[in-house]
């Protein structure tokens, strides 16, 4: 990776990481150094979306204070070699032709794309939509989320679209730029060459004006506003590097594989599994498998799916403490732990559980179990997720495999999953493959280290991964138990059954 951010001193060099997530924001502080990482939280609070008449939105301006705050608080703690920002994907916010924002971005889980998603890939196609951009078809995208803006005061004011962590750039630096990482999931950027498919912008009606330059990961998009290092404390000139800005990117760099046949799962809100590919998988069979190609590091692809994550999970408990049920995590797992073994199931990508106002009362309902009674306790219904991610973790990696021709000798779960040994026990026991378990950080040390990268901090990709592995805590889980329970658990939940399995198959 070349870079032409200033030289750092030969000791350790701290990094800000800011690292939005669906729920939280924070601002991580990493000092990398010979051999060492190192990583402290300085600052963390809250994402609350809101609802408005126009929508569910997201607070930008909320967030974009949280940043300020938090590279107060970095800037504090010594000085900072650059910045970098990561957050969620498919947002954007989009900019009139003074450069403001107009309007507050919409919240990916905002039901205006509702039936848009099938009217556009039925006027444009949904082969060449795949063939020309290689994407998962989620409701969400950004192209549908455009499709559901047309014919808008704001879109036809606008002049220059960019994804949330290019935005908060911008309002940092004053400085214009699409990160490609985040810009692969937008459904317009074209996976074989890397540039914008401007087939497919003219094909779904969007100006290819409002897309901005496309930058890569590690390269510098600017440096702070003189207001932004006064209300900060940090240099005016304090570098902004355009990391892997897709949160699941910067996590993904910080998977520690260290040799060949590694498959990764980036456990958190989603789950997002897949393989670490050198080219995109456009073939009619992965379409109708909805993989999705997206830009990793150097040049890589990302070739996975997303799975509705620990989602399920947080929504259950947020349910459970409005009824006065509140409960820690580690009750919930250990209550989960001596629940009945596969005894329900859901699959985790059904369309009702993108958003229920109830999610137990979901589960409840579109469960598949094995007796009278969906599970109604709560140890029950955990367990019924966390089996439930296990499996959807063991059907996507094996079809992955075969769709890239990859042999997998082992599973690296990251994010905050990995601290879920539950989940990562059962992941193990579904897949027949060991599990290793860890970072929980992967996101933020991803992010801090290609910005040493673009100091000259580290070398190359694998160099970086082995420091990972050198420096962080890592669990490591095998398989145990039957097979052919998960077998008949899965041949269950392909069925449709909601009848008790046979005896001998873990029920």
């Amino acid at each position: 990776m070349t870079s032409t951010a200033p030289p750092v001193s030969a000791g350790p060099s701290a990094f800000a990481a800011v690292d939005l997530g669906a729920t939280s924001g924070r601002v991580i502080v990493g000092r990398v150094g010979r051999g060492g990482l190192d990583l402290a939280e300085v600052h963390r609070f809250p994402n609350t979306p809101l609802r408005l008449p126009t929508g569910l939105h997201w607070n930008l301006p909320g967030l974009f204070q949280g940043v300020i705050d938090g590279l107060r608080e970095a800037a504090k703690a010594g000085p900072v070699a650059s910045i970098g920002i990561d957050t969620w994907a498919v947002d954007y916010g989009l900019l009139d032709a003074d450069g403001a924002l107009l309007g507050l971005p919409h919240h990916y889980r905002d039901d205006r794309t509702r039936g848009l998603a099938e009217r556009v890939r039925d006027r444009v196609g949904t082969r060449r939509l795949y063939g020309a951009t290689g994407l998962q078809h989620l409701p969400f995208n950004t192209v549908f989320q455009l499709a559901a803006a047309r014919g808008s005061a704001q879109l036809a004011a606008a002049r220059t679209l960019l994804l949330i962590p290019d935005l908060l750039t911008y309002w940092l630096t004053g400085s214009v730029g699409a990160e490609i990482t985040n810009a692969s999931t937008t459904g317009l950027l074209d996976a074989r060459t890397g540039a914008w498919s401007l087939d497919i912008a003219a094909a779904t009606g969007l100006d290819p004006a409002l897309l901005p330059p496309l930058r890569e990961p590690g390269t510098p998009a600017g440096t702070l506003l003189p207001y932004v290092a006064a209300a900060t404390g940090l240099p005016a000139g304090t570098p902004v590097v355009a990391v892997a800005s897709h949160d699941t990117a910067s996590a993904v760099a910080a998977v520690p594989a260290t040799g060949p046949g590694a498959a990764y799962i980036s456990c958190g809100t989603w789950s997002l599994a897949g393989l670490e590919l050198d080219a995109p998988v456009l073939s009619e069979e992965s379409r109708a498998a909805d993989f999705t190609n997206e830009r990793g590091i150097d040049g890589t692809v990302r070739y996975l799916r997303n799975i509705m994550g620990m989602w399920l999970l947080e929504e259950c408990r947020r349910v459970w403490a409005a009824r006065g049920r509140p409960a820690g995590l580690s009750s919930l797992l250990a209550a989960a732990a001596r629940a009945e073994p596969l005894a329900a199931l859901i699959d985790p990508d059904a369309p009702e559980f993108l958003a229920p106002d109830d999610m137990p009362a979901a589960i409840a309902e579109h469960s598949f179990h094995a007796g009278p009674h969906p599970p109604a306790e709560p140890g029950a219904v955990v367990r019924c997720v966390l089996e439930s991610l296990a499996l959807a973790h063991r059907r996507v990696l094996r079809r992955a495999a075969q769709l890239a021709d990859w042999d997998i000798t082992r599973v690296h779960l990251v994010g905050g999953g990995s601290r879920n040994e539950l989940l990562c026990q059962l992941t193990a026991d579904a897949t027949g493959l060991p599990v290793v378990a860890g970072p929980t950080e992967a996101t933020a040390i991803g992010n801090v280290l290609v910005q040493a990268r673009a100091h000259g901090l580290v070398g190359d990709l694998a160099q970086t991964r082995q420091l990972v592995a050198d420096t962080q805590q890592l669990r490591h889980y095998r398989p145990q138990g039957d097979s052919r329970a998960w077998d008949a658990a899965e041949a269950r939940l392909t069925s449709g059954s909601r009848r008790p399995l046979a005896p001998g198959t873990g029920q």
